[in-house]
């Protein structure tokens, strides 16, 4: 596995993490899949990008709660019309090289059936992804252009980005084959989507 780190301003201080990416040379081979089973269980969040390691460690409590947030109301939608799963905290697998753990997600019933491996991970794109952005430059890259790259590759239909602190949601949707932002909702606004029929949420119950 290759050297290359790349570290937020949640990363803590352990013998592997550095404070920026370090540059990997050509003949050095990626972070994959399999080197996951190798890290500490010491609570912090491991992802695999591109074959680059993300390490990031317990977010701000309102991050925690806003995921819960999200999860919640999707959870009673999807229980209550029976058309999907919503899950919180899942690990996706694209690839050996791409391994991560979205805050929030949604799919439907049949994706749910043909994703989920013995591990109870997810081998492939749901329909939705959800992402709220923690504090620091580096967090809010990883989410708003490395994973928005990552998610829009992989076939992701909706990528909504959510920032507690500003109480607004990005809100992506699938054009021409890649994401591109559609809108931008405010704490005033009522957020709904094509993907969840019939499916209405005040922004202002999900940043409370």
């Amino acid at each position: 596995m290759t050297q290359a780190i790349v570290t937020t301003t949640e990363t803590v201080n352990n013998p592997i993490s550095s404070e920026s990416s370090i540059s990997k040379p050509e003949e050095q081979l990626l972070w994959a899949s399999s080197d996951l089973e190798l890290m500490p269980n010491n609570g912090n969040r491991y992802e695999i990008i591109n074959g680059e390691l993300y390490v990031t460690r317990a977010p701000h409590n309102k991050h925690q709660k806003t995921c819960g947030r999200f999860f919640t109301v999707l959870d009673v939608w999807s229980r209550a019309t029976k058309l999907g799963e919503a899950e919180i905290g899942a690990g996706l697998i694209f690839g050996d090289n791409d391994d991560v753990i979205p805050d929030v997600i949604w799919m439907s019933k049949e994706k749910y059936a043909a994703l989920i491996d013995d591990t109870g991970h997810f081998r492939g794109a749901p329909e939705l992804v959800i992402e709220v952005l923690s504090s620091g430059t580096d967090n809010e890259k990883r989410d708003r252009q490395v994973k928005l790259k990552l998610y829009s590759n992989h076939g992701v239909l909706e990528y909504w980005i959510a920032d507690w602190r500003t109480k607004q949601i990005e809100i992506y949707r699938r054009e021409n084959g890649i994401l591109k932002l559609a809108m931008t909702l405010f704490n005033s606004d009522t957020l709904t989507s094509p993907l969840l029929p019939e499916f209405s949420c005040l922004i202002s119950q999900l940043f409370e």
